[in-house]
């Protein structure tokens, strides 16, 4: 193989390698063309060895002619670089030499025109030497030459001028020079048919003819079509113009007609043109000048937009509605031109058609979608709408008439040479994408927005624009790069849950995972496989962007450039904003994204030293120029983000970056000594609790707790204070109050594991274990008074109308505070039970019943439906535009529609309500009956039963909101599972919270696997939710039985099987648990968080969103476990009892568990398609070779298999839709055939699983795959038509219309392969479709034909004499027959002569071959 020279090859190794290439015989890429040399006299080839030194060109083959354009413009295309190729080494002397041909080149090919029949024109002479030399200065026809020359120079028009005064003078006589010149022939035809002389053809132009008199030609046909016309009448023209029309095709008419649209101002009548050219201007000039005026009006109009459903009647009435533009003159100049300006005495139109006015925007009525344009605020301009040109709207672009800009211009605009352009570009698509992201062009635009600009290329364009050294020009970049990535309805949803129940969680904004096929990685080793950050580094900016928006600006070195921008630029206070928010979204992103937040060289440093400063002076301003060194909330919410992405995160800000000390001077005095504007102090100690509370939530910072105590007891004692109606700064002071009780939360929790990690540092000998936080029990009991004196205050207040919203908002945040509080009270050593059991009593007597029977909260209550996320997922108006590269939390508009961050929401108090129940009854359990009402509430039952029938999506629009409302689910189900044992009217209701809870399962998402634990452990397989198990449920079961299968074969009971499962309860619970033992870890992590123990958290953000905790179809997840470690693996052949340890007893488990199910709550497994459930019960035939053998197993699946056989169900079940997790049914089903052949020996059972997808409606693929490759199956199919339960009618009707199939059945049939002994219902369905194959009366085709007649007369001709009476005298099939289908005594006529014809026609046939 030849190589490539490389740049260190001597002058030897290049002569070596061409003798190689020279020998190898190889083409080359570039072939040498010998030209002759024109200058030289070189003629060709044959003489160019006496013609001197000749030239080589080099031609390469596919090179492209012209560089790509890097802009949307369409590039330049010259007519004669497409003829030549150069290249960058080229001598510029050799290419200039070579191209300019000798003068001989050109005459050579010169071909002369015929002339002979050209008038001859002398010139005209004049007494002077030399011609005149033309003046612009004299010319007096400025305007004729202007209009009739079009894009012509002065020069060209002079001449032009000249040549038709010469023409004139000898073509024009003074009895043609008439008015009657100018008229054409439709004209001359309706002037009551006056001689119209000879003014031409229009239509024919002679370019095909030849001779010396080809014009004269043209002329004669030309009069004899005017003598024609002028001797017929008025009625005949008519007559042979509709005769013309209804033959020629439309196509040739419109085009005829077009021609004559061109030529329309020589079709005017006389006294329509101006006087003096009336009658002395010669029809050649008219020609001309209207040729070159309807071209240049076709250049210079713009292009209108296409409308979808517009009538051409109306496109043509609209064009001839609109006259012609006037030529523009001199009266129409804003500015009147003088004479002694340069280059200015001659009037241009063609350059000045910009200056005309707009044509206002015609309005069509049209369906076809049409170019968005807006305006500088983003908002899209209808194309109807008329705006003033002073707007700065309209411009030269396609639509000159259409105010505002496209994408396409904006995105041109943004590159342009001019600041101010690209400036105010930026701008405008920054407002476009933040009226995108709140939805605005959800209705009136097509397609998403987002989705649109990021696959355009937006984020390199404004990764490029923060480039710019321009400073205006940046400042728009990081404005449009703030209203793409970032949300501020998210940030605000956000920051009002954060003090809910665990709302300083969050997940991470993570797009979905797409699973990428690794085709390259396919055969190798582990150990040769690249591993996940290999193939990361290995994208190109461009891939990873379309993949995740975020991970590509990182890739692309955002963060070094807002540093840069931060730290050097020095922009103005509101870029400075949108940075702090840009990298908040971008640490929301995940943790990674975080600790490269926290690692860009210097970017934490100038933000905490320049925006979070330990002291600053008072500003004057209200908005100052520059807030470098002043506290901004927006820094120190971005350090409290960081810090949520992890422990080690939170501990590196605290310590190396010293946001410790700003958090002591900036919680140690009142906000209103800060000297700061008011604002901006609530907002920056709003933020510092926030972030103190993220660090007391991992135990760190609790030594500021100590160090700041007499502050917050000050600040708890004037919390009624500052919560006053009539204060502006009112959400404000909240959002401050919030903060603070959330942080005395975390504390309350770190607090209350000193206790146990001091005991585990004694207890470790000297091991390494969590040292204790220095905050203590004892540190924090003196704050429950305070606060559960505030929390009677709030809920007195309740019946105050001015403060009854405050104490509502605030009212959540307390109770979840007295949860953790009782909650670490009941694991210390000081925990007194008596008086904390009166203390608890107290409570609930003076603040819980009141608060849960006031009216206020009674009126919360009834928004629970109308507030839900699950119930309304259907419901749910038009959102924000959301693209997968780019998640985000759907929340613009959430203060106009109903959720639950809203203040009519119920969640938050019912939430905080919930908690502390939960803890209060666990340490006293007399408390539990005082709270039923709250279970019994007809809001919230009837809350309960639309979740039932709900099916919510997940995304993180929802996931971030339904975790909450999943919580609220567990706390009711939690404490109905302490009062169903104990409450009779409770009970009532019990099957309700289990179907609750069979439903929440499926839905839980990462970070609650504690709450799966605990269904599973306490409610889901709890004998006292299932009410039937023990209320007479199995013998209504059995009375059902008895009644269906009455007259039938009777089978194994499901009353006595549902009888054992319910008493195997316990069993199968443990049997389950132990199969989701894999989330052991995962249940530990969320468990810590959840019950506060914050020594142990290492992230407050949750898992990543991939998908629920558990499966929907999680009650199959043991048998397709098992399937997955022996079935897959060893083919199914492994014995019972070489399966693993206990797998007999957990498939058991599982069959009873889907019994139950089934039977029970058949309303829960909806949500499992019937293919899905068929598929998974599979695997019990799949897993081993007798598995399906032993009698439990065997009856259980018995039982499965007829409630899935059952006449809704077996309608509902589509084998043609491929079951989830597989590729298609089919090729389940042929594992299946082949497993039957294997292991099945004839079990009816194994054979009905077989026959059910035999079905006519199914493919008939599977039918072929058993008569075809597995047909020895036929053989051991010996189920009956009883133990099947599936009507026969199902196999039988419609006829088949297979032909190959057909041909299988019939092969069976014949050779013995299928008999009625060994496979009865099959044998039955083949007699029906055969039998109605060979009798149809229905057209076919000529082959199917064939093969009736063929099978027919084969049949006729059986020797098996029983077969044959079978196949022609099959009437019906018939259950309880003894051969299964009922035959004709004899044939019916209509058959009978079918049959004689069919075989007369054979013999006929036979006889004509002899």
């Amino acid at each position: 193989m030849l190589r490539r020279p490389k740049p260190t090859d001597s002058e030897a190794d290049l002569l070596r390698e061409q003798d190689h290439f020279l020998t190898s015989g190889v083409p080359s890429a570039a072939s040498v063309v010998r030209r002759p040399d024109k200058r030289r006299g070189e003629a060709g080839e044959e003489d160019g060895e006496d013609g001197g030194s000749q030239r080589d060109v080099v031609t390469i083959e596919d090179l492209p002619e012209e560089m790509p354009s890097l802009t949307p413009a369409p590039p330049k295309k010259s007519r004669f670089k497409a003829s030549r190729v150069t290249f960058e080494d080229e001598d510029a002397e050799e290419r200039l030499d070579r191209h300019d041909t000798h003068i001989s080149a050109i005459l050579s090919k010169i071909v002369e025109r015929d002339t002979s029949s050209a008038p001859i024109s002398l010139p005209a002479f004049t007494g002077l030497a030399f011609p005149k030399v033309m003046h612009r200065s004299e010319t007096n026809n400025q305007m004729l030459l202007s209009t009739a020359g079009g894009k012509k120079s002065i020069f060209a028009r002079h001449i032009a001028a000249q040549r038709l005064k010469e023409r004139k003078t000898q073509l024009q006589s003074p009895s043609e020079a008439t008015p009657e010149t100018k008229m054409d022939v439709d004209q001359c035809a309706a002037a009551g048919h006056q001689p119209c002389p000879v003014s031409g053809p229009r239509l024919v132009s002679g370019q095909g003819l030849r001779g010396p008199d080809s014009s004269g030609e043209i002329m004669r046909i030309h009069r004899e079509n005017q003598a024609n016309l002028q001797s017929m009448s008025q009625a005949e023209i008519l007559e042979e113009q509709n005769k013309l029309l209804s033959q020629l095709d439309p196509r040739l008419v419109e085009f005829v007609r077009s021609r004559k649209a061109q030529s329309g101002p020589s079709s005017a009548s006389p006294s329509k043109l101006p006087k003096n050219k009336s009658s002395k201007e010669d029809p050649y000039v008219h020609h001309e000048s209207r040729d070159s005026s309807s071209a240049y009006r076709s250049i210079q109009e713009p292009p209108e937009v296409e409308m979808e459903g517009e009538k051409e009647e109306d496109v043509e009435e609209e064009q001839e509605e609109s006259p012609p533009k006037p030529a523009i003159t001199e009266k129409d100049l804003p500015v009147k031109p003088q004479k002694d300006w340069v280059h200015m005495d001659k009037l241009e139109p063609e350059k000045l058609e910009w200056m005309r006015d707009l044509p206002a925007p015609r309005r069509k009525e049209t369906k076809k979608a049409m170019q968005a344009r807006f305006d500088f605020a983003g908002t899209l301009i209808l194309p109807s709408e008329d705006l003033p040109t002073h707007l700065g709207l309209h411009h030269h672009g396609e639509e000159p008439e259409r105010a505002g800009y496209s994408l396409q211009e904006l995105f041109l605009l943004s590159r342009s040479q001019v600041i101010q352009q690209r400036t105010l570009a930026l701008s405008t698509l920054a407002n476009i994408l933040s009226k995108a992201r709140a939805g605005e062009y959800l209705m009136v635009l097509k397609g998403s927005m987002m989705s649109t600009l990021l696959d355009a290329g937006l984020i390199f364009l404004l990764r490029f624009a923060l480039d710019d050294g321009v400073e205006g020009v940046m400042s728009a970049a990081v404005y449009a790069l703030k209203a793409l990535l970032v949300c501020a309805e998210d940030e605000e949803c956000l920051d009002c849950t954060f003090s809910w129940f665990r709302g300083l969680t969050s997940f991470p904004l993570l797009p979905s995972a797409s699973k990428e096929e690794d085709e390259e990685d396919e055969g190798l080793d582990e150990s040769m496989k690249e591993t996940a950050k290999e193939k990361e580094e290995k994208k190109s900016d461009h891939d990873v962007t379309r993949q995740d928006v975020v991970k590509g600006l990182l890739k692309m070195k955002l963060l070094p450039r807002l540093r840069y921008i931060l730290e050097v630029v020095r922009p103005s206070p509101r870029v400075i904003q949108d940075v702090f928010e840009i990298l908040t979204r971008i640490a929301r992103h995940s943790s990674s994204s975080a600790t490269q937040v926290l690692d860009c060289s210097r970017l934490m440093e100038t933000v905490i030293s320049e925006f979070l400063p330990i002291s600053w002076k008072g500003s004057t301003s209200l908005q100052p120029q520059s807030i470098y060194g002043l506290p901004l909330a927006s820094a120190m919410k971005l350090c409290r983000v960081l810090a949520t992405s992890g422990r080690h995160a939170c501990a590196r800000l605290l310590n190396s970056l010293a946001v410790r000390e700003r958090l002591s001077c900036l919680l140690s005095a009142e906000p209103t000594e800060l000297l700061l504007d008011p604002n901006e102090a609530l907002r920056i100690t709003t933020e510092a609790y926030r972030l103190w509370a993220v660090a007391a939530g991992y135990g760190q910072a609790c030594q500021l707790y100590l160090d700041l105590y007499p502050a917050l007891l000050k600040t708890l004692q004037s919390v009624h204070r500052v919560l006053l109606s009539s204060d502006p700064l009112l959400p404000l002071q909240l959002q401050r109050l919030l903060a603070l009780v959330s942080l005395l939360t975390q504390v309350t929790h770190t607090a209350g594991c000193h206790q146990e990690l001091q005991a585990g540092m004694v207890s470790s000998h000297g091991d390494e274990c969590l040292p204790p936080p220095p905050v203590s029990w004892g540190h924090v009991t003196g704050l429950h008074p305070s606060l559960l004196g505030h929390l009677k205050s709030f809920v007195k207040n309740l019946n105050d109308p001015g403060q009854k919203d405050c104490s509502l908002a605030v009212i959540p945040a307390y109770l979840v505070y007295l949860e953790a509080y009782y909650h670490q009270l009941s694991r210390q050593n000081c925990f007194r039970p008596v008086e904390t059991l009166q203390e608890l009593e107290l409570l609930s007597s003076e603040v819980l019943l009141p608060l849960m029977c006031h009216i206020a909260v009674q009126d919360l209550m009834k928004n629970l439906k109308s507030s839900s996320v699950v119930c309304n997922a259907k419901a749910v108006p038009l959102g924000p535009e959301i693209t997968p590269n780019l998640p985000g939390l759907a929340c613009p508009g959430w203060r106009d529609r109903p959720g639950l961050v809203v203040s009519s929401s119920p969640f938050p108090l019912l939430i905080g309500l919930g908690l502390l129940l939960e803890t209060i009854t666990g340490i006293h359990k007399g408390l539990c009956c005082k709270f039923k009402g709250l279970l019994l509430s007809d809001h919230v039952i009837g809350y309960l039963r639309s979740c039932i029938q709900a099916t919510p999506t997940l995304s993180h629009t929802k996931a971030w909101l339904l975790r909450h409302e999943h919580h609220l689910l567990y706390l009711l189900l939690r404490l109905a599972h302490r009062l169903v044992p104990m409450q009779p009217d409770v009970a009532e209701n019990a099957p309700l919270y289990h179907q609750v809870a069979l439903v929440l399962l499926p839905w839980l998402l990462p970070g609650s696997e504690y709450l799966a634990h605990e269904l599973l452990s306490t409610v889901i397989f709890n004998r006292d939710f299932i009410l039937e198990g023990h209320s007479g449920g199995p013998e209504a079961v059995e009375l059902g039985e008895l009644k269906l299968h009455e007259g039938t074969q009777q089978h194994t009971s499901v009353g006595s099987l549902l009888r054992q499962a319910c008493v195997q309860m316990p069993s199968i619970r443990g049997c389950f648990l132990t199969h989701l033992a894999h989330l052991e870890s995962s249940v530990l992590v969320s468990r810590d968080g959840l019950l506060g123990h914050n020594p142990w958290v290492n992230s407050h953000l949750l898992p990543e969103l991939t998908g629920p905790i558990l499966p929907y179809d999680w009650p199959f997840l043991p048998l397709i476990g098992l399937y997955e470690r022996v079935g897959a693996s060893d083919g199914g052949g492994l014995a019972v009892e070489d399966l693993p340890q206990g797998a007999l007893q957990a498939v058991t488990h599982c069959l009873q568990w889907l019994l139950l199910l089934e039977v029970w709550r058949d309303e829960v497994l909806k949500v499992i398609l019937p293919v899905a459930k068929l598929a998974r019960l599979s695997c019990v035939f799949l897993c081993s070779s007798d598995l399906f053998l032993e009698r439990p197993v065997q009856k259980l699946t018995w039982s499965l298999f007829r409630l899935l056989t059952r006449g809704s169900m077996l309608d509902s079940l589509d084998l043609n839709v491929p079951p989830p997790g597989l590729a298609s049914f089919q090729d389940l089903y042929l594992a299946l055939l082949a497993q039957y052949e294997a292991v099945s020996f004839g079990d009816r059972l194994f054979g009905c699983w077989v026959l059910l997808p035999l079905q006519r409606r199914y493919s008939t693929s599977m039918r072929l795959a058993v008569f075809g490759e597995h047909v020895g199956i036929l053989r051991s199919l010996g189920v009956t038509l009883e133990q099947l339960s599936i009507p026969i009618e199902r196999f039988t009707s419609p006829p088949e219309d297979s032909l190959p199939l057909l041909h299988l059945y019939f092969r069976s049939l014949v050779t013995g392969t299928l008999k009625s002994s060994w496979c009865p219902i099959l044998y039955v369905v083949v007699l029906s479709h055969i039998n109605s194959f060979i009798f149809s009366q229905d057209a076919a085709a000529q082959e199917v034909e064939t093969a009736r007649h063929n099978m027919l007369r084969k049949i006729y001709y059986l020797t098996n004499e029983v077969l044959k009476n079978h196949l022609l005298l099959f009437h019906l099939p018939q259950q309880h027959s003894e051969l299964g289908f009922d035959m004709y005594e004899q044939l019916p006529p209509i058959r009978a002569k079918r049959l004689e014809s069919i075989l007369r026609l054979n013999n006929g046939s036979d006889n004509k071959r002899d």
